[in-house]
């Protein structure tokens, strides 16, 4: 009996060893991102930027793959069944706070199937509307669409996303009716913008300063607590004498929840050491987006919090 249990501990010792080479040795292979969202989107331009720089630092490719459906939650589910093997990465926004107060049957449990990992940073929504509506300001906006019988519509990239959010809690805050219209991509929504055809729209900064910029469409609010550096003069929530209507969309990493914590550290490290680099940090800044310094712990609580007020908040607006 105590032969066979020295064997058993004999090659316990074995396997453990070899899980800590093959964590050692990692990555020794491509790796592939899943990112949930459309190219050429917010959602998919700022982790783009990211994993380019974060493949130099780990040695090793790194294939974005788009995988793009139900408000995120097709790619996120892909990659929570997939192997935790550190081979497959999720991008995401807060929209993954978002799905799980959207779609009650998802094949996925958010914060048990997936691990955070490393905070990118986060970015302000802008709210534009059309040059053709007379609202100069965003008091001039709250005044029409508070008057009886004024009919607002909004456009969002889909129900649940991250601008859909910030609509939804500059609106509730606010205290206006408006109906939501969800489009399949940003640029369908600014063609409409520009075109007239809806009233508002709380667009990602790096999309919206050229239209702001070149004249095509109005900013009246940004959606953060603080102003935006490259919109000074645009307020925010606050100074618009608006409680709890702020809001951001984050950028954030993710792998499935029994990836070895060795290689989580190790993403862990890589991550914050490209994001720490001042080159990253001014490519960063040209698309919006500002730091937001958060260990996976944190990052993990936020995610919880989120999920919770974001299914009081969507479960109000069902109500209505």
């Amino acid at each position: 009996m105590n032969k066979f249990w020295r064997m058993s501990c004999v090659l316990a010792v074995m396997l453990m060893s070899g899980a800590a080479r093959a964590d050692s040795s990692w990555p020794s292979k491509p790796i592939k991102a899943v990112n949930p969202f459309g190219a050429g989107s917010a959602g998919d331009v700022v982790p783009r930027l990211f994993f380019e720089r974060l493949s130099t630092e780990l040695g090793q490719p790194i294939v974005i793959e788009n995988r793009v459906g139900a408000g995120g939650s097709l790619g996120t589910g892909a990659v929570a069944k997939s192997d935790p093997d550190g081979y497959t990465l999720l991008s995401q926004t807060n929209a993954i706070s978002i799905a799980p107060a959207i779609f009650p049957n998802l094949t996925y449990d958010t914060t048990r199937e997936l691990s955070s990992v490393v905070m990118i940073g986060y970015a302000a929504n802008v709210m534009i509307v059309p040059n053709e509506r007379p609202w100069k300001t965003v008091q001039d906006f709250l005044a029409a669409a508070r008057t009886k019988g004024t009919v607002i519509n909004y456009g969002s990239v889909g129900v649940g996303s991250a601008v859909h959010i910030s609509s939804e809690k500059f609106r509730a805050a606010a205290g206006f009716e408006a109906t939501h219209i969800p489009y399949r991509g940003g640029s369908e929504v600014i063609t409409d913008i520009i075109g007239g055809r809806i009233d508002f729209y709380f667009c990602p900064l790096a999309t919206a300063l050229p239209l702001i910029r070149e004249g095509q469409v109005r900013a009246l609010v940004v959606s953060t607590p603080t102003r935006v550096r490259d919109l000074p003069d645009v307020p925010t929530p606050i100074d618009a004498g608006l409680k709890d209507a702020d809001s951001s969309i984050w950028f954030g990493v993710f792998v499935p929840a029994k990836t070895p914590p060795e290689i989580v550290a190790k993403l862990y490290t890589a991550g914050n050491k490209v994001l720490s680099a001042p080159e990253t940090q001014a490519s960063l800044k040209k698309l919006g987006v500002e730091p937001m310094p958060m260990t996976s712990t944190e990052m993990d609580v936020l995610l919880v919090k989120e999920i919770a007020a974001n299914k009081v908040l969507l479960k109000s607006e069902a109500a209505k």
